[in-house]
């Protein structure tokens, strides 16, 4: 019988390897089924908080916060674009061409994690796909609305949530929470409030990571 665990998912829509990560835990998880049964719950980390509105040039954001030149830059989404091709996740040939505050994608992810995990993997998926996938900006209530309506949620709802501050709060502290608890990069999977797994794994990482956690609970 498998064992049942429970998966945090820290991370940010604007992050590439995020959707990489995404894509391989689930393959992971497809190929543990005999051994794992996972919750899953996705948690708000915001890469760029302070980011305004308009967003950034993605070269000119990654110039000033990393350094490197624009060929760096491009040999670097070519080598995500591969693994995320290896995973089943189509990125963007163009790339996303602007950094965007991701703060209300994270307000409606909160609220549909309250409508249950699977309406919360679906607008993940829903926003990673928008982001990444198509360079929409995911700052605009259209897109984020857009997003909602995929993945089957009440559009009339989110767009309340998005005209005030709904889970502000609760967003925000999610977010100091996981910087407590020493949570610097994403995506990062903490399975069971103990076990930690950095990055974008492949998905036998994942799965012979499970395997072992589900051994030993």
């Amino acid at each position: 019988m498998p064992t049942s665990i429970k998966i945090d998912f820290v991370s940010d829509i604007a992050c590439p390897w995020c959707a990489v990560g995404l894509a391989s835990l689930q393959h992971a998880l497809a190929r543990s089924a005999d051994a794992v049964q996972a919750t899953l719950h996705f948690q708000p980390f915001e890469l760029n908080p302070d980011m305004p509105p308009g967003g950034e040039e993605i070269n000119e954001h990654l110039a000033r916060k990393y350094g490197g030149s624009p060929e760096q830059f491009e040999k670097n989404r070519a080598a995500i674009r591969e693994r995320g091709a290896a995973v089943g996740f189509t990125f963007n040939p163009a790339g996303r061409g602007r950094i965007y505050n991701t703060f209300n994608a994270h307000r409606l992810l909160h609220w549909a994690g309250l409508q249950g995990g699977d309406q919360q993997l679906a607008l993940k998926r829903a926003l990673l796909e928008a982001y990444h996938g198509r360079a929409e900006a995911v700052e605009q209530d259209e897109v984020l609305l857009a997003a909602v309506a995929t993945a089957r949620l009440d559009v009339e709802q989110a767009r309340q949530i998005l005209a005030g501050d709904g889970y502000a709060a609760e967003v925000r502290e999610a977010e100091a929470f996981w910087r407590q608890a020493g949570i610097q990069s994403v995506p990062a999977v903490v399975i069971n409030d103990r076990h930690l797994i950095s990055g974008g794994q492949p998905p036998e990482v994942f799965e012979q990571a499970l395997r072992q956690i589900a051994q030993a609970v």
